[in-house]
């Protein structure tokens, strides 16, 4: 959330990357992309942004957002005149900018609970507690639970005062606000990546309603990793950086070995999103899959019934074949 809270209304941050240590050295490491790639973490807030949905999508659009928006912009431009004559020509310009920064905040407070929950389960894999996909599916599905109310709030201190911009009393959560606006968003919509698809309206490539997009991580073919213009590609070289030694060892055993490891990276990562958005669908679910109850399995038939169509054509058969 360093962004949201220390890059605030920073109309040209240039170093909104650098969490704040700026040195030489890091900057070469920075140009030489040889560092974690916060611009593919944007490419999903952008999405989600963009593709909306949830009660964060809803809340942006309020009168009373606009009202703490606006307080938080009068206060960080008191003496900047000419922002502020902006800000009267063009009202929603600065309002937009705190609303994605908004989305900054609560995609990295979503992104703070997912991180701990991963970071557990490969302890527990380490431990030789995590033994097949469904307890996998089980861990992820226990933590999304264990932190499904956590609330989502965002406050920026300008001058020694604070400014809320999603104040508790919005009652947005984590699990509901921004982690089921964040499977539909990424792993199922995604937008379509430049060089792979036409943008031209007449070719009829892109479908006119965002409800029919299916270019999330689910659907997306592992193939042009490292090709340029392929947002994932950032997020697979990061990966390279981290891979555990026992999975390096595991992707070079493969035919290709160290040459296509960013598309094996990929593979993996879709097979991990998969395995999140199990843990989701069940969670969602009307009553317990394990249910006896011939109403209720009715009624999860008919809910599951939707989530396999649209999982129908992504590449579930593919990363389990």
């Amino acid at each position: 959330c360093y962004i949201a809270d220390q890059q605030f209304l920073v109309l040209f941050p240039f170093f909104k990357y650098f969490n704040g240590e700026i040195n030489f050295a890091k900057l070469c490491r920075h140009l030489w992309h040889d560092r974690i790639n916060y611009e593919y973490a944007e490419y999903c807030m952008k999405t989600m942004m963009w593709h909306g949905g949830g009660g964060l999508d809803a809340y942006l659009d309020s009168p009373e957002f606009s009202q703490l928006a606006k307080a938080a912009i009068q206060a960080k431009f008191k003496y900047n005149f000419p922002l502020l004559a902006l800000d009267k020509l063009f009202p929603n310009f600065l309002t937009e900018q705190v609303r994605q920064l908004a989305y900054y905040s609560g995609l990295g407070q979503f992104w703070r609970v997912m991180s701990d929950i991963f970071l557990s389960l490969s302890d527990l894999y380490d431990a030789g507690n995590i033994k097949s996909i469904p307890d996998v599916v089980q861990h992820i599905l226990d933590g999304l639970v264990a932190d499904a109310a956590k609330p989502i709030t965002y406050t920026v201190e300008i001058s020694g005062k604070k400014y809320d911009i999603l104040p508790k009393s919005a009652g947005l959560t984590f699990l509901m606000d921004t982690g089921v606006p964040y499977v539909e968003a990424i792993f199922f919509r995604g937008t379509p990546f430049p060089g792979t698809v036409s943008y031209n309206a007449q070719a009829y490539q892109i479908p006119y309603d965002q409800a029919d997009f299916v270019y999330g991580a689910l659907y997306a073919d592992p193939l042009p990793i490292g090709g340029a213009g392929i947002p994932p590609t950032q997020l697979m070289q990061d990966m390279r950086h981290y891979l555990p030694p026992y999975l390096y060892d595991f992707y070079l055993k493969t035919t290709r070995g160290e040459d296509d490891i960013r598309v094996k990276i990929c593979q993996s990562f879709q097979k991990s999103m998969f395995c999140v958005t199990t843990a989701a669908i069940k969670g969602l679910a009307p009553y317990p899959l394990e249910t006896k109850n011939p109403e209720e399995q009715k009624e999860n038939y008919a809910y599951l019934r939707g989530w396999m169509r649209r999982l129908a054509d992504s590449r579930l058969l593919k990363v389990n074949s």
